[in-house]
């Protein structure tokens, strides 16, 4: 089984507090200042029986970005789930789909929006999008280790899916004919479909929404990037869906 390395306390922190990893290792920096977050990650791998050991910063260094904060934790890989949705939704159940997102910091900041609001399931396409993989889960804050994530083959295909499930297919794109975000009704129970940087949603993914919505604009940029615009979206939706 692949060995990943995640890093940053809040990474690792929320690794081991979702429990849903195989944790194999911890590695701290020589030095390291304890605070509240060292503590636990502490108290949480003495628990499982984890091995500690204590490098230089120059040999953490090698082994991880240089955000790591002087902790790393050698774990399983991501636990995708097998299907999102499990069955038919909730009147209230917000998914997220990812049209082919390639960067991993506007997908973990947008992943860390999506368990803060409650979002019930991701979707990523398996080609031509960033996975879950370490740089995600640390610009995510560890979030993304509490959120159910799957991988599609073909994300058009699953939007039909869902959509013959009872849920709503919500669009961000900014093209005139997609209607004021906080003007528009927003329908629940619902999918978010956010393109990718750049080109947007795909043609196909666009003729699979129910709906599409823009962010008005008011100062002198054409456009807010994926996350942003995303996290907007969401709680747009959470707030004012029904």
């Amino acid at each position: 089984m692949a060995t990943e390395r995640l890093y940053g306390r809040n990474a690792v922190l929320e690794s081991l507090r979702a429990g849903r990893r195989r944790p194999r290792r911890l590695l701290l920096a020589d030095g390291l200042q304890p605070d509240e977050r060292i503590d636990e990650i502490s108290g949480r791998a003495g628990s499982l029986g984890l091995s500690v050991e204590r490098l230089s910063r120059a040999a953490l260094d090698d082994l991880a970005p240089s955000g790591h904060q002087g902790v790393v934790l050698e774990t399983s890989g991501y636990p995708y789930a097998r299907e999102v949705p499990e069955g038919a939704p909730g009147p209230e159940s917000i998914l997220l789909a990812l049209d082919e997102l390639e960067d991993p910091r506007n997908v973990g900041s947008l992943l860390r929006t999506a368990e803060a609001a409650g979002v019930d399931g991701v979707v990523l396409p398996e080609r031509r999008s960033v996975a879950i993989t370490p740089a995600v889960v640390n610009a995510s804050s560890g979030a993304v280790e509490h959120l159910l994530v799957t991988r599609e083959t073909n994300l058009a295909r699953w939007l039909s899916r869902a959509s013959e499930l009872g849920y709503w297919i919500v669009g961000l794109d900014g093209g005139a004919e997609s209607q004021n975000l906080f003007d528009a009704d927003m329908p629940l129970p619902a999918v978010v479909v956010v393109g990718s940087e750049g080109r947007g949603l795909r043609r196909l993914t666009r003729e699979r929404c129910d709906l599409l919505v823009r962010i008005p604009m008011y100062g002198k940029i054409e456009s807010l990037n994926a996350a942003a615009a995303g996290s907007i979206a969401l709680y747009q939706l959470r707030e004012y869906g029904s």
